[in-house]
C-alpha cells in the first residue's frame, strides 16, 4: 500500500538523519578500532565480540534493509540500489554527506507518497 510504503520511507529517512545512525555507522566503519577497544580473549570473548559489532552493524541498516517491502524483496535492481547505498556509507571518506542526502531524499519521498495517498485516496 502506498500509505505502508510511505511510513517506510519516512522512517528510515529520520533514522539516517539520528545520532543512533551515526554512533552505529562509526562502529561498523572501523572494525579495527571496535576490536581495540573491546578486545576479549578467548573463544567466548571473540563470540562476544562478534556479536557485539555484528549489532552495531544491523544498527547502521536495518531500517534500509526494511526498504526491501517498498521496492519489492524480489526486485533486484532495488536490492542492489540497497545495497550500493550501504556499501558507500561503509567506504567514502565522509560518510555523513552519503547518509544525510539520503535521509533527506527518503523523508521527502515519504511525504510525498504519504500526501498523494491523502489527496488520492489510496490505501
Amino acid at each position: 500500500s502506498h500509505t505502508l510504503t510511505a511510513i517506510l520511507l519516512l522512517g528510515a529517512g529520520f533514522y539516517q538523519l539520528s545520532p543512533l545512525k551515526n554512533t552505529c555507522l562509526a562502529h561498523c566503519r572501523s572494525p579495527a578500532a571496535f576490536l581495540s577497544r573491546h578486545w576479549h580473549n578467548g573463544r567466548i570473548g571473540a563470540l562476544r565480540m562478534g556479536l557485539v559489532h555484528g549489532l552495531y552493524c544491523i544498527g547502521c541498516c536495518w531500517t534500509l534493509m526494511l526498504l526491501l517491502f517498498a521496492g519489492g524483496v524480489m526486485n533486484l535492481v532495488w536490492i542492489a540500489g540497497l545495497a550500493l547505498l550501504v556499501l558507500l556509507e561503509k567506504v567514502v571518506p565522509r560518510p555523513a554527506l552519503v547518509v544525510r542526502s539520503t535521509g533527506v531524499m527518503l523523508v521527502a519521498a515519504g511525504a510525498v507518497m504519504l500526501l498523494q495517498a491523502a489527496v488520492y485516496g489510496w490505501a
